[in-house]
């Protein structure tokens, strides 16, 4: 090394087990150099490591996200055809019962139909027995005065014609002062027996003149 001429030597070296340098041929390299080989040696691994762990992980809560929002989609499209389903559930539940009301408000319409038809057949009926009530009583009305005056007011020296019905007659309007409709058969048979009498006599009341023969 005192010659002034440097020379270059070609040294190997290799690291045991421990991390110890061990000189295979050449010179002894000092701790310094030793320790920054053995952090350069050290950080590429590490780098490396690193790198590999970050991927792995990034991978992982990759797939463990899309696991979730495959479930979180088929919770969702789940939800929604129970939903579809009860709508629908509800749109024909709501159907028949819009159909079950306008069949019983037609039922409705139908029996009130009916009713005023038969309430209107019932009002025609009873005005038809009302106006035969009021041709009898009109009828009746024309014998009553008349007849009453032949009873009560006939001649005192001529006798009695058709006795038997006077007195029905006479006992019939006792019995039905308020009902003297149901005296007007009688009536008629009197008429009839005075007529038969073949005696003519003229009689004049309440602006009626009845004229029987005798």
């Amino acid at each position: 090394m005192g010659s002034g001429e440097s020379t270059t030597r070609k040294v190997s070296f290799g690291v045991d087990d421990e991390d110890r340098v061990r000189i295979l041929r050449g010179v002894k390299l000092s701790e310094d150099v030793l320790q920054r080989m053995r952090g350069v040696a050290n950080i590429a691994p590490d780098r490396t490591n690193i790198h590999y762990m970050y991927g792995s992980r990034y991978e992982q809560q990759q797939k463990l996200l899309k696991e979730e929002w495959a479930k979180m989609a088929q919770r969702e499209m789940e939800a929604a055809k129970e939903e579809m389903a009860k709508a629908t559930s509800r749109e024909r539940q709501q159907t028949r019962l819009e159909a079950e009301r306008t069949k019983q408000l037609v039922q409705h319409l139908q029996k009130k139909d009916s009713q005023l038809k038969a309430l209107d057949a019932f009002y025609k009926e009873q005005l038809a027995q009302l106006e035969k009530r009021k041709q009898r009583y009109k009828n009746d009305s024309f014998f009553t005065p008349s007849l009453l005056f032949l009873v009560f007011c006939r001649p005192r020296n001529t006798e009695a014609v058709c006795a038997g019905l006077q007195a029905q007659i006479l006992s019939c309007y006792r019995d039905n002062k308020d009902q003297t409709l149901k005296c007007s058969d009688l009536a008629k048979e009197y008429m009839q027996c005075i007529n038969a009498a073949k005696k003519v006599r003229a009689f004049s009341i309440y602006g009626y003149t009845l004229v029987i023969n005798s």
